[in-house]
């Protein structure tokens, strides 16, 4: 008999990095993901691939899309034009939602940079919504992780990277490595309670992400 998948919501599942996230976990003997969407034309193309799919817009409020979730990974983001509602705001609500339903882990999508925005000017609002959304999910007192990678190329997956707490260097990291890097860490057992940077590097991600602490 085999046993029940664990519930997996994920948030920007429309996105490019989202996208791939929800295949892998769609292919995974663990994680069954349920797509979080706005529109219907959206919901339509998820459940063509027999993936499950809730409407919510994380403008308004979410807390229906968390029942009966198990895990949530938060891979959505405005793109730079809404930044303080989506990459901010909506993932408040999220994690708000995520602890009152009592979901066992959240994964944040983060960004390199976003513990120092002010050092970044083009980006500095985008950062800053990142970080204030880090802070929030830190203090929620939910398990989480908060992966933070560099600049996301739509390149191949290399299936390894580079991992520190903080990287000194700039860098890319293609977001297919990141989508694997985000599934790893749904393991309980997977730096739990950690905030961390990755680029492409020489590390197999799952021994990076499963290897000694830093």
């Amino acid at each position: 008999m085999s046993k029940e998948k664990q519930k997996i919501l994920v948030a920007g599942a429309t996105g490019t990095t989202g996208n791939i996230v929800v295949d892998l976990l769609q292919g995974s003997d663990n994680y069954e993901p349920i797509a979080m969407v706005r529109k219907e034309e959206q919901k339509k193309n998820f459940e063509k691939k027999n993936i499950k799919t809730v409407m919510a817009d994380l403008k308004d409020d979410v807390r229906h899309a968390v029942k009966g979730i198990d895990k949530i990974i938060f891979a959505a983001g405005s793109g730079g034009e809404n930044v303080k509602d989506i990459d901010q705001e909506g993932a408040k609500k999220l994690t708000e939602a995520g602890k009152m339903q009592g979901v066992k882990k959240f994964v944040m999508l983060s960004s390199m940079g976003a513990d120092e925005p002010e050092r970044h000017v083009k980006l500095k609002d985008y950062l800053e919504a990142k970080r204030n959304a880090d802070e929030y999910l830190r203090g929620s007192e939910l398990p989480y992780t908060i992966v933070r990678p560099g600049s996301l190329t739509n390149d191949d997956a290399s299936g390894q990277i580079k991992l520190e707490t903080k990287i000194a260097e700039k860098g890319k990291i293609p977001r297919a490595d990141v989508a694997r890097a985000l599934v790893t860490v749904l393991d309980n057992d997977v730096r739990t309670g950690e905030t961390f940077e990755i680029l492409q590097g020489n590390t197999p991600i799952e021994k990076a992400l499963r290897g000694e602490r830093f």
